[in-house]
């Protein structure tokens, strides 16, 4: 007996070396496995090892065949399922791979890798709902611990404040569970305290630097916060172990897209789908990328693939209705009005849903249900977020407080004499994606896209970075952080901004674009650190821009555009505001009316030109001929010459308008000038 034994620990010494030598050697490991096998034919460790050593060299055939006759052999060890499910999904046999995946998850339910690779094997062929499902066990099988176990049920059911006491409470007593850590930086994601969850990620990775499921968050919470060379990196590690984890590779093509590699985005987009092509959501990613490269009508089949794929996926729908020259067909809006009518429908779908009919009524001169349809997408939008205007307008007020013609005169040295950027703020809607176009149709400047770099900057300022993406500029901290900035802390500010922003400087023009509309919060930041830069402030009527915000979703931010009353009182804000600087830094902002722009386009033209310093490029006359990368949702309608339709479209819709005119007040009955704001600060 001992001498069965002693041969016994023998060979499982030799599995345990040869699992060594599979990552970086699984030709090897398959080598001694077999010489293992031959000694013992029917050692199972030996034969799993085999078939996982196989699946890492690429020869899936052969990994099949071994793991399939060792799942025939034990039927009820979960682990061989699941790596025979490992090998079915490297070559595309999805269905296979999941009904091993839960049988393996039946005979273990804690198996908390199974679940996983459920999640990821039900994301690839479609199945949204019951990937969700899987990932949330994942979530509660990766947890012994009871108490970690019930913080992550909070986690899973979106009790966020319960799941993060307990947390909190679980890491003070053992703080160097990665588990734990890994699950409060999913709730600080959740509540956008990017630079939060990114703290809690380094340091699980310091801990489990394998931890692949930590290091993907990280990945998500960098790409989030714009800094795409930092994800792209730690994509980097991730790809080496899983080359084809199409999650992996769907997040590299974001991140190539964020800064401006469309044509490689493109390609790994279309690498994924060819391997993976029931997958919808990848699918409207993709049409948002041949959009952007000015491919539309690739860009309106990915779409309505992603449609075929899903068709309650109303993020889709509003995808088309958001290239603006589409027009809907009676089956797309008999579609439309079908998913509405389920019950069971998600509220990102249905809101989605609601504008995009709001779009497709409008087209068809509905504007009664157009309306109604717009009032309900917003309703529902609304319901989900948290904005308090009069956070907005005591920050305009504190602006005005703080940002005196004394304040800049002090600081005139302050920050970078690069003269680089061309800011463009204002409101959404108003015609910057109008003017990026002309000017990124000159020879010296390069037009980039709405760069998060400012807002970053801004948010590293204030204490705490607990607030939410659109009160970056409300709180006193931030101001008093302004006041404080040495004229050190300025330049190093104005170098960190252009070192940032490089990754989107493609052509080596002395001038780039940054088109961040609400940056006009930040205007004396920029003032402070790059105070030679240009600051364009790009305004349209009140009730055409902001009903223009009102019929738009936007992917994130601008909670300010979900009701009526909000949007005019956000954009009296923007007035004043803009008012103060002009009185405090006169001539430094250079305004540009966007239904004078498209009256007279050559003037104004001209004018713009000459504020940036700039000789006159006839090419800027012909700005729709420009065929760069547009983001926006303006993107085809500046592919065309100059769009006048647009200039009246809220006339259709003014019976409406009532809470949105009372909201703006006197700002409304003297555009385009702008009037006389109560002096409750001096200017001086």
């Amino acid at each position: 007996m001992s001498g069965v034994q002693e041969t016994r620990g023998t060979v499982d010494e030799a599995v345990r070396h040869a699992a060594r030598l599979l990552d970086s050697d699984p030709g090897l490991a398959a080598e001694q496995s077999r010489e293992i096998l031959k000694a013992a034919p029917d050692h199972p460790s030996a034969a799993l090892l085999l078939g996982v050593a196989l699946r890492h060299g690429g020869d899936l055939g052969a990994a099949q065949d071994t793991l399939a006759e060792l799942v025939l052999r034990h039927p009820k060890w979960a682990l061989a399922r699941y790596e025979y499910a490992q090998a079915l999904g490297r070559a595309q046999q999805h269905e296979a791979a999941i009904a091993q995946l839960l049988s393996a998850t039946a005979l273990k339910p804690q198996m908390a890798d199974a679940w996983r690779a459920l999640g990821d094997e039900r994301t690839i062929v479609g199945e949204g709902r019951g990937a969700d499902e899987a990932y949330a066990q994942s979530i509660r099988a990766s947890v012994q611990d009871p108490e970690l176990l019930a913080a992550a049920t909070a986690l899973c059911e979106n009790r966020l404040p319960d799941a993060e006491t307990r947390l909190r409470a679980l890491l003070r007593r053992h703080p160097t569970d990665v588990a734990a850590m890994r699950m409060l930086a999913e709730i600080a994601a959740r509540l956008r305290r990017y630079a939060d969850a990114e703290t809690l990620l380094r340091r699980c990775l310091e801990l489990a630097p394998g931890f692949a499921a930590a290091r993907h968050n990280l990945a998500i919470v960098l790409h989030r916060q714009g800094r795409a060379a930092a994800a792209a990196e730690e994509l980097g590690v991730l790809l080496a172990r899983e080359p084809h984890n199409p999650g992996y590779l769907n997040l590299k093509a974001a991140v190539l897209a964020r800064i401006g590699d469309y044509d490689e985005a493109l390609a790994v987009y279309d690498q994924v789908l060819r391997a993976y092509p029931k997958q919808p959501k990848v699918w409207m990613s993709y049409g948002h990328a041949l959009k952007t490269a000015a491919r539309t009508a690739d860009s309106i089949a990915a779409y309505r693939r992603s449609i075929a794929e899903l068709p309650s996926l109303g993020e889709a729908y509003w995808s088309l209705a958001n290239l603006k020259t589409f027009r809907f067909t009676p089956a797309d809006r008999e579609a439309m009005r079908g998913q509405l009518a389920r019950t069971d429908l998600a509220d990102d779908d249905r809101f989605h849903l609601h504008f995009a009919l709001g779009k497709a009524c409008e087209d068809e001169a509905q504007y009664a249900e157009s309306c109604e349809h717009y009032r309900l997408g917003n309703e529902l939008r609304r319901a989900g977020i948290r904005y308090d205007p009069d956070r907005v307008s005591r920050a305009v007020q504190q602006a005005k407080r703080v940002c005196t013609r004394e304040f800049f005169a002090q600081r005139a040295q302050f920050g970078v004499a690069a003269p680089d950027p061309i800011f463009i703020v204002g409101l959404p809607r108003a015609g910057s994606t109008l003017i990026e176009q002309i000017l990124s149709s000159h020879s010296e400047v390069e037009g980039t896209m709405e760069l998060s770099t400012i807002g970053v900057l801004a948010k590293s300022l204030r204490a705490g970075e607990h607030a939410g993406e659109d009160d970056r500029a409300d709180r006193p901290d931030y101001y008093q952080a302004l006041t404080a900035l040495t004229a050190e802390d300025s330049r190093r500010l104005g170098e960190q901004y252009l070192e940032d922003t490089r990754v989107h400087r493609k052509r080596g023009t002395p001038f780039f674009i940054d088109k961040m509309p609400n940056n006009f919060m930040h205007l004396a930041l920029m003032q402070l650190i790059l105070p030679n830069a240009r600051f364009i402030d790009a305004r349209r009527h009140p009730l055409g821009c902001c009903f223009s915000g009102f019929k738009q979703h936007f992917a994130r931010g601008q909670h300010f555009s979900y009701r009526l009353e909000d949007l005019g009182r956000y954009y009296r804000d923007y007035v004043e505001l803009m008012a103060h600087f002009d009185a405090v830094l006169p001539g430094r902002v250079h305004r540009v009316i966007y239904e004078e722009l498209v009256a007279d386009t050559e003037a104004q033209v001209r004018r713009l030109l000459a504020y940036c310093k700039l000789p006159f490029e006839e090419r800027c006359l012909r700005f729709f001929e420009n065929d760069r990368p547009v983001a926006t949702a303006s993107s085809e309608q500046v592919r065309q010459p100059i769009y006048r339709e647009g200039l009246e479209q809220w006339r259709h819709f003014e019976p409406w308008l009532d809470p949105l005119k009372s909201a703006l007040g006197n700002v409304l009955a003297v555009y385009p000038d702008v009037p006389h704001f109560e002096s409750r600060h001096p200017i001086a």
